[in-house]
């Protein structure tokens, strides 16, 4: 018999004929500047646009120079970044949204433009005297100090938003009022000339750590990206995606999956991918019957899964490497492939139920790419899989990127249409420098909540007061770094993101996991990335956590869906990103350190078809609809499977055996007549 299916949803499939239009690049645009702050820039003419792309190309050319040549001391290094960034994020993003605005730069931008100028240029003018009489400031290291200061929480306010410079501004003030904080909050305070040195004039502040990274790892990276998408790599993924997975059950919402996940590698923004790729997998996804709000969740799932899918992980994979210590880049890549790929099998196996549950085709032949062309192009992908060898055989960092820059020049060269000539490669170098610029903000200001931290000792007092709080049971004490996470995660993009989180919420796990260690002892490795990563996963899904699920309200903004009932879509697509953080902190074996191969391949599967148990109950819907009890049954299987122990196995296997056995012999008497929509 054919399952019946309530009015709503049957009038839902019936879409209007523009659905099958996909969203033009002005659309497109709109939704970037309503959602993502690092697209909301001015429109420049005439001799400001000409200006603005010199200063573009040499912020390139800058750091291209001390990438192949060695870099200057720190603060120099550090301080021109600063400087350039600040000063192109004055002249290109306006400080309100009018229209007005938008068409040329304010007077008052060019003085703070100006202003930058001399903020990226007193450490290398100064820098004999700073360095002699380190320790203590002048009446003018004061004045330049405090612009540094306000100038960046400006600059990340236009750039990055407004919520990781309240969050800034209020460690600052916490910094100075100190005294005044009750508990385990409170300090003794700091005068502001302690305060102006600590953020400018030390590497604990504004020119700390998460800006050294941006000046080296994640701008040359950032241009590795820029170059791919010249040679048309982004639609490439589409293509590929559509080629491989269009025709199976619910095409479309797999193909964006699959898209997301490609797109992820050379993305570091959640937002921007989602509208990148989404533009053309929601309304193919709205076409073959999706609902609205389903189509945007599946794709603001899947952008923000990009972020957490090595071996980019947003670039927050070389943060890690500094902030944890003792280890290289291939171990947090390694450690996140399980995880990140139960993400997406996750999210693949809710879209496939739920496209059974409604009775949903793939795509048909005719609606198909010829899979022979597209597969002539597979050497567009040669310079990602080549970054990935190129790190794994212990090539540095930096020479990693840059040799992938040249391999995308030369691969390109294979194919006219993908060819990159002069021009392309210029404005290759611009693109890269634009995107740059909310990065360095970010980790500017990220870089300020590091120093009060450090100054203050918050990071021990808040995870002693979480530690307490939990009374030191480790799953309340994971619940209330959860929460924390995502709460710090709203509204902030990747590398800030990370930065804020694993500065403020990841002491707490490692100092509960070290309680029974002896006082002073070193952090395991196992622990520290387990801590690290529990949180960067938790600050990711900010992005499609209501209520501020930017992903999440991008996507709507192109589907046409409710943008909170996108988002709770979202969140609940997004399950394993809930579940698996806390299986690898308790039994660290889906982070493949210290384990076996036939470990892992156990872990593995057993945590595939806890996934699948999971998204049947999710969903509700297996080979034919779930009861309510069934539903709880798959859930708590699902749970068992995923948690690595030997007992929770065999025992979630058993019953997933049992589950699996009676949907699959009642499939033919309950299964729904496919249909196209």
């Amino acid at each position: 018999m054919t399952e019946k299916r309530p009015p709503e949803e049957l009038e839902e499939r019936k879409m209007p004929p523009e659905d099958s239009v996909y969203i033009s690049e002005e659309q497109q645009r709109e939704i970037l500047q309503r959602y993502d702050p690092e697209s909301n820039t001015r429109d420049l003419a005439g001799t400001m646009k000409n200006v603005v792309f010199a200063l573009l190309l040499a912020f390139s050319l800058f750091q291209l120079y001390t990438a192949i040549f060695g870099q200057y001391t720190a603060y120099i290094q550090r301080s021109i970044h600063l400087g350039f960034a600040l000063t192109l994020i004055f002249l290109l993003f306006p400080a309100f949204k009018r229209k007005g605005e938008r068409r040329k730069v304010a007077w008052y931008d060019y003085i703070l433009a100006l202003l930058s100028v001399g903020i990226g240029l007193y450490w290398p003018i100064m820098y004999d005297d700073l360095v002699f009489r380190i320790g203590r400031v002048t009446e003018l290291d004061m004045v330049v100090g405090i612009l540094a200061i306000v100038l960046t929480l400006e600059a990340t306010r236009r750039a990055v938003g407004l919520p990781i410079t309240v969050i800034a501004s209020t460690f600052l003030a916490y910094m100075y009022f100190g005294q005044h904080f009750p508990g385990f909050l409170r300090h003794r305070g700091q005068e502001l000339d302690s305060i102006i040195q600590v953020m400018f004039y030390t590497t604990d502040g504004i020119l700390g750590t998460p800006i050294s990274v941006s000046a080296t790892f994640i701008f040359v990276f950032l241009l590795f990206g820029a170059f791919l998408v010249k040679t048309g790599v982004g639609q490439y993924f589409n293509d590929l995606a559509v080629s491989l997975a269009g025709h199976l059950t619910g095409g479309p919402a797999k193909v964006a999956i699959f898209s997301s996940a490609l797109q992820g590698t050379i993305s570091g923004s959640s937002v921007a991918n989602v509208v990148t790729s989404g533009s053309y997998t929601i309304p193919m996804m709205k076409r073959l019957g999706y609902r609205k709000e389903f189509a945007g969740a599946v794709e603001a799932t899947a952008s923000t899964g990009g972020q957490i899918m090595p071996p980019i992980m947003g670039a927050a994979a070389f943060l890690m490497v500094e902030f944890i210590g003792g280890i290289d880049y291939w171990d947090i890549a390694k450690a996140a492939a399980i995880p990140a790929f139960l993400y997406f099998a996750g999210v693949w196996i809710m879209t496939h139920f739920e496209a059974k549950r409604v009775g949903l085709k793939g795509l048909t032949k005719e609606e198909m790419p010829d899979r022979k062309e597209v597969l002539k192009k597979i050497y567009l992908l040669a310079p990602i899989l080549a970054i990935i060898v190129f790190l794994l055989i212990g090539i540095p960092t930096m020479h990693a990127a840059l040799y992938g820059i040249l391999l995308t020049i030369f691969v390109s060269a294979f194919n006219k249409e993908t060819r990159l000539g002069f021009m392309d490669i210029i404005h290759a170098l611009v693109d890269g420098a634009r995107t740059a610029l909310a990065v360095a903000a970010a980790t500017a200001a990220a870089g300020m909540i590091v120093g009060v931290v450090v100054k203050t000792g918050l990071g021990l007092s808040l995870a002693n007061g979480l530690v307490s709080a939990s009374g030191g049971n480790i799953l309340l004490t994971l619940f209330f770094t959860m929460l924390a996470a995502i709460v710090l995660g709203m509204g902030s993009p990747t590398t800030a993101n990370y930065v804020i989180t694993s500065t403020i919420a990841a002491p707490a796990i490692i100092t509960l996991l070290m309680i029974d260690e002896p006082a002073g002892a070193a952090v395991p490795m196992v622990i520290a990335i387990s801590a690290h990563l529990f949180v960067f996963y938790f600050g990711i899904i900010a992005d499609i956590t209501p209520p501020v699920a930017l992903a999440a309200f991008a996507a709507s903004g192109i589907s046409g869906g409710e943008p909170i009932r996108t988002g709770f879509i979202a969140a609940k697509l997004a399950i394993a990103a809930f579940i698996i953080p806390y299986m690898f902190v308790l039994s660290p074996a889906l982070l493949m350190i210290d384990t076996t191969i036939m470990e892992v391949v156990w872990v593995l599967l057993t945590a595939l078809a806890g996934m699948m148990a999971i998204g049947a109950g999710m969903i509700g819907y297996w080979y034919r609809k779930l009861y309510w009890f069934e539903r709880i049954i798959a859930i708590a299987t699902g749970l068992a499977l995923i948690y690595p122990e030997g007992y929770t196995d065999m025992i979630g296997l058993i019953v997933f055996l049992i589950i699996f056995f009676i949907q699959w012999t009642a499939r033919e008497k309950k299964a729904p007549k496919v249909a196209r929509a």
